[in-house]
């Protein structure tokens, strides 16, 4: 690992592969099709692929094949998690877990940076960052001696949206890179070939009720979505729908706080910040896994909280 100077972390990202893009796009199609059930030469054609090899990188990307998953992909369905989320959620923040229906058993902690460590900019603090594949393209994760403070993926031109912010926010940590630890702790979020049991602790800053809707989201299952009311209904904020959106929107650590997972009340994707294209496929991806792997749970995570503002 490498010391380098805050101005000067550059982490290198790169733009999703075109493997990922082509899913996504038949992701998309078949999302907006799936009343008519399209056929495996559809998706094909929506990704630009033979059906040979559409069939096998899709298999390769989700571990089941394209079938399989539109059989899964239903209004009902969709609406039946609607219909249901807020007992479901209100159940696992009730235990104080991470949501039901994870692929791993990976308990996700969240701990709020306190206002002392807020207030000295990182000084005397490591900051490791380095960029990992993931099945979204690149990730940049960044952490202390505290936890994961920050989780981002690369858009189109290899930005990572609010790591120039969250940099400024820490100006003063020490900056080391260290893509190896990135790729280790990518590897346990997304590993699926063999069970996990490890635990991930979040160390992250945002104002009280940022946290309080950061955590709130980590009680959302896996196989679940939810509207924004019904996550402002779920911290007994029901009028505060905005205020929940943009917190939602705030959110520094991707995936592993699952704001992919908050949809509009109409069941339409709404906003997020690394895509909608991503967001579609990592709902996409989720569904898939849990069919594949119905009996096995992701990665808990609990969140460190940085310091409330």
């Amino acid at each position: 690992m490498n010391a380098i100077v805050p101005g000067a972390v550059d982490p290198g990202g790169r733009a999703a592969p075109p493997e990922f893009r082509r899913i996504a796009r038949a992701i998309e199609f078949v999302a907006a099709n799936a009343r008519q059930q399209p056929s495996l030469a559809d998706m094909a054609a929506a990704a630009n692929w033979s059906e040979y090899h559409f069939a096998r990188e899709f298999r390769r990307w989700t571990g089941i094949s394209p079938k399989q998953w539109l059989q899964q992909l239903s209004l009902t369905a969709a609406k039946q998690a609607l219909d249901d989320e807020r007992s479901v959620l209100q159940a696992a923040i009730d235990t104080g877990l991470s949501g039901p229906g994870r692929l791993h058993d990976l308990f996700v902690t969240l701990e709020a940076v306190t206002p002392g460590e807020y207030k000295s900019r990182g000084r005397g603090l490591t900051m490791w960052f380095g960029t990992a594949q993931s099945p979204f393209g690149e990730a940049l994760i960044v952490r202390s001696g505290r936890g994961i403070a920050f989780l981002a993926f690369a858009d189109e031109k290899g930005v990572f949206d609010g790591f120039d912010d969250f940099r400024a926010t820490w100006c003063d940590a020490d900056w080391e890179q260290d893509d190896a630890g990135a790729r280790q702790i990518a590897d346990t979020i997304w590993r699926v070939a063999r069970r996990v049991d490890r635990k991930l602790t979040l160390w992250v800053h945002g104002s009280n009720f940022q946290l309080q809707v950061w955590r709130a989201l980590l009680a959302v299952g896996q196989d679940r979505t939810l509207s924004y009311a019904a996550l402002a209904a779920s911290i007994g904020r029901g009028s505060a729908c905005r205020a929940v959106g943009s917190a939602v929107g705030a959110n520094p650590v991707a995936w592993l706080i699952p704001c992919h997972h908050v949809l509009r009340a109409n069941g339409a994707l709404g906003g997020y910040r690394w895509g909608l294209e991503r967001k579609q496929a990592m709902l996409a991806w989720e569904l898939a896994r849990s069919v594949r792997n119905a009996s096995r749970r992701r990665p808990s995570t609990s969140l460190v909280s940085a310091g409330s503002r």
